[in-house]
């Protein structure tokens, strides 16, 4: 398992997001991580447009989206947008694309939410098409008719992840994609629900076994403050409350919400809730810092300790 980090714009000012951004991927990059995951908030800062900009102050890591919306664009432009911003990063970009949910698809965008999964299949076999360039993506099926040429290839093999939780779309991701970015999957549901079905579908159309990428908000905390780590997690990360996608994720671990899926206290607690989560099956953890404290001085010493204990576990085996 390789240990990364989530990278998002956070509420701010447009110039300064950009700059805490950069600032937390050479972090990132300096202290060993394997990959940052970069959030596409749907109304906030363009994920691809961060990953392109964050390959400009970093060599080594991986970047990845944590996932694009599918219908929030022709497949055949984000194959374009995907493709430029590999060859900006050096060819280090994982792109991460989900169907998303309705109260973002149909109550913010205004745009059909109706069978989701097929949507999502029609769509990766276009971009499948399409990242293999250059060339003509001559590509029918239910939802799209393309003859598009496009002029761009991929620097390097170009991973596709595709959001997936539920039986039907982890067998897409497993025949279709190259595995799948979780959020709301505890080690229960990993190991019992989506390793097994993402893997086999995998196997049964002749693929490498698939990455396995789970997102977690993590707090290094005093005993005393656990109770208030979970509370701050349920507060500013509780998507589960409006998701049915999520809950019934949920339904497959042991976490109630967001606060049950956090690894907080000491370092010895979170090494163990991460151990659990490699025996599960995940291949990469991505880690959601989550500081805690009264004031912005004890936020940013909060978010320095844990991001430390981060770097130090990062260079451990897993």
């Amino acid at each position: 398992m390789r240990i990364g980090v989530m990278i998002g714009p956070e509420k701010r000012d447009s110039a300064k997001k950009v700059e805490r951004m950069l600032s937390d991927i050479e972090w990132a990059e300096s202290a060993g991580l394997a990959t940052a995951w970069i959030p596409q908030i749907p109304t906030d800062f363009d994920a691809l447009i961060a990953v392109s900009l964050m390959g400009t102050r970093t060599r080594r890591i991986e970047l990845g989206t944590a996932v694009v919306p599918l219908q929030a664009q022709h497949p055949i432009a984000l194959a374009r947008q995907a493709l430029s911003a590999h060859a900006a990063t050096g060819g280090r970009l994982a792109l991460g694309v989900g169907p998303s949910h309705h109260w973002i698809v149909r109550d913010m965008l205004g745009l059909p939410y109706e069978r989701p999964a097929a949507y999502t299949r029609d769509c990766l076999e276009v971009l499948a098409s399409a990242l293999r360039g250059p060339g003509s993506v001559d590509v029918e099926n239910t939802t799209f008719t393309v003859h598009n040429p496009l002029d761009l290839a991929p620097v390097a093999p170009l991973q596709v992840l595709v959001a997936a939780l539920g039986p039907v779309m982890l067998s897409i991701a497993g025949r279709h994609a190259d595995g799948t970015v979780l959020w709301m999957a505890d080690e229960r549901a990993v190991g019992e629900h989506v390793a097994p079905s993402i893997t086999k579908a995998a196997a049964e159309a002749g693929r490498p076994a698939p990455r396995i990428v789970a997102g977690i908000p993590v707090c290094l905390c005093r005993p005393s403050e656990i109770d208030a780590a979970r509370e701050r997690a349920n507060r500013i990360l509780g998507e589960a409350d409006i998701s049915p996608n999520y809950q019934r994720l949920l339904g497959h671990g042991d976490a109630r919400d967001v606060g049950d899926l956090c690894a907080v206290g000491d370092e010895e607690a979170i090494r163990a809730r991460f151990r659990r989560f490699a025996d599960a099956g995940v291949t990469d953890l991505s880690v959601r810092l989550l500081p805690i404290g009264e004031g912005r001085d004890e936020l940013v010493a909060s978010k320095r300790r844990t991001r430390e204990m981060i770097a130090g576990l990062a260079a451990e085996p897993w």
